[in-house]
């Protein structure tokens, strides 16, 4: 029997001058877990006349968290981080009561041929840290877990399971896995997970019950528990989820929280030029950046 309740499939969406496919939200799964957002950027070939650039916007309530298998972004934010992430790195940042960022393509990168493909995820904070003070991390790939196991290689990207932790500072008790296969392999990994849970396949294809699956489709599970299916060889997915929180969360645009009043404030906020953070400050200045920024959508 499935043990598959929902099919996602990717919806194409712009984020500045780049398209991605959108995953999360979706009007009959609005998030999994604490995972509210998620969209796969490429893969794509980019040209020497194409760099993404995606121009300081802001955030409020939750964490973003940028995961690549190809390619460079430079990430820059107004509480002064500058780091460029490469394929199997993380970069987390929290927003917490408010952080703007900018991600572009290196300047070194910007004349050249490249490829770009990853994963741009938001984390919802608990309701007690929706207003906490806004940090960034960066986690090399070489810190990362990974292990072979019943065949797959499993990275633990996020959060908790099989007994291992990984260090990316995350707020709730979540996961993020990436599995790999190169021989047809079926697994149970029900037992590892906890709360809702959703596999994103990325390559290959995956099989539950009768049911074949392939790229760009998030499976949502019944019951995480119960989490089996067969991996196809050279196969690739991704596989998310944790304890959901008692309180609905909130979205518009860039802005996440149990709380309608603030979604509203950090709206007028960023209109009025002295979003949270910077009350006491002119408009928030990336350094690096040229003041150009994404204004509040109508």
């Amino acid at each position: 029997m499935s043990n598959v309740s929902l099919v996602i499939e990717e919806r194409a969406a712009s984020i500045g001058n780049f398209m991605v496919g959108r995953l999360l939200p979706f009007r009959q799964k609005r998030a999994v877990g604490p995972f509210v957002f998620i969209d796969h950027m490429g893969p794509a070939k980019m040209s020497e006349r194409q760099n993404m650039d995606v121009l300081p916007h802001p955030h409020i309530g939750l964490s973003t968290l940028t995961y690549l298998f190809e390619g460079s972004i430079m990430h820059r934010d107004s509480i002064g981080s500058v780091m460029e992430i490469k394929p199997g790195e993380v970069n987390l940042m929290t927003a917490g009561k408010g952080v703007v960022h900018s991600e572009r393509t290196p300047d070194y990168l910007r004349h050249s041929e490249k490829n770009m493909h990853g994963l741009q995820i938001w984390i919802a904070l608990p309701k007690e840290l929706e207003e906490c003070e806004p940090s960034f991390v960066h986690i090399e790939a070489k810190d990362i877990p990974q292990w072979e196991q019943n065949g797959v290689h499993i990275k633990l990207v996020a959060g908790e399971a099989f007994g291992k932790k990984s260090p990316v500072p995350v707020y709730s008790k979540l996961f993020y896995l990436e599995i790999k296969s190169k021989n047809k392999t079926k697994l149970n990994i029900g037992k590892d997970l906890y709360g809702e849970s959703g596999l994103y396949i990325l390559e290959g294809s995956v099989k539950d019950g009768e049911n074949v699956y392939e790229p760009k489709q998030i499976l949502i599970a019944k019951d995480s528990k119960l989490c089996e299916f067969e991996m196809a060889e050279n196969t690739s997915v991704c596989i998310f989820g944790g304890e959901p929180f008692p309180e609905e969360r909130f979205i518009y645009w860039n802005f996440v929280s149990s709380k309608k009043e603030l979604i509203e404030k950090a709206k007028q906020d960023w209109e009025n030029k002295v979003f949270p953070t910077f009350i006491d400050k002119p408009f928030p200045k990336i350094d690096g950046e040229t003041g150009e920024f994404v204004p509040l959508p109508l």
